[in-house]
């Protein structure tokens, strides 16, 4: 077998997706297979994924239904039931309906789910995500929080919050662990890097398509190799990109594994990963 593409040594993927029948997309399920296909050949060790609802099919892909969430979530823990040596769940909800919200996190923990996805449904900053960041706390689990980088005004279609949002979310909640999405997602990713350096709980994931020189190394400068979490979205070469920036920036080993693997090991529930200690 050849060498993975990623280098040798475990390597998380702390943000993938994965898609459902009825989703939009007739070729859900060899997309599904590609993912984890592709994953084997860069050496991923661990997909941690959602379903985010229909992905708009039957329901805003921001603002799921009900019946949505739960049939996302379900098709994201029988993947993990059907591969328990690579793949973990994110428990995705929509905060709104907070009780709702609530009890799905509970029933997704005790299917096996590590963590909490929230999207664009309410921004970052609003008091309604108290409680489900108490139950993330109370559980070890991160949160992971879909973010533009520097918002604008309004969007279509969503409730978007970016890095200052986000870090209003981490100073009530302290002792959670806090993923800002895809600093590779779009926008004005240096706005962030300045808005998340002193607040030592909102971690950076490297994903998203875009592969800006600097970006990794000022990401470093800002927030040092144990705040970074490696990644991949929607787009594996571009995650593949980035680790492979890591290479060239010359990190020590040990803040190279922190990034690929460690981060992520120590911010999930401990033995969320068999095999691996952090």
């Amino acid at each position: 077998m050849s060498e993975p593409l990623g280098g040798d040594g475990p390597l998380i993927d702390i943000h993938a997706h994965f898609y459902q029948e009825g989703a939009g997309r007739l070729q859900w399920r060899s997309l599904n297979a590609s993912r984890l296909a592709a994953g084997d050949r860069i050496g991923v060790t661990w997909h941690v994924g959602s379903v985010l609802g229909s992905w708009g099919a039957t329901s805003p892909t921001y603002f799921q239904s009900p019946d949505d969430t739960v049939a996302g979530n379900d098709v994201m823990l029988a993947m993990q039931a059907a591969e328990p040596g690579r793949v973990r769940a994110w428990a995705a909800v929509n905060p709104n309906d907070a009780s709702f919200a609530l009890a799905e996190l509970d029933r997704c923990r005790q299917r096996g789910a590590i963590g909490l996805k929230l999207a664009a449904a309410r921004r970052a900053d609003d008091p309604l995500l108290a409680p489900l960041l108490e139950f993330a706390e109370a559980h070890h689990w991160p949160v992971l929080h879909h973010a533009w980088q520097r918002r604008p005004a309004w969007v279509p279609g969503q409730d978007p919050s970016d890095a200052l949002d986000l870090c209003a979310l981490a100073g009530r909640h302290p002792r959670v662990g806090i993923v800002l999405a895809h600093i590779g997602g779009g926008g004005d990713w240096s706005h962030t890097l300045s808005a998340v350096r002193d607040v030592p709980n909102v971690y950076l994931d490297l994903s998203g398509s875009g592969v800006d020189r600097g970006m990794v190394d000022q990401a470093l400068a800002a927030v040092g190799a144990a705040r970074l979490v490696w990644g991949a979205d929607l787009t594996l070469d571009t995650g593949l990109a980035k680790l492979w920036a890591l290479d060239v920036v010359g990190l020590p080993a040990a803040d190279r594994d922190a990034i690929r693997w460690r981060n992520a090991a120590r911010l999930f529930p401990p033995g969320a990963f068999p095999g691996i200690v952090a």
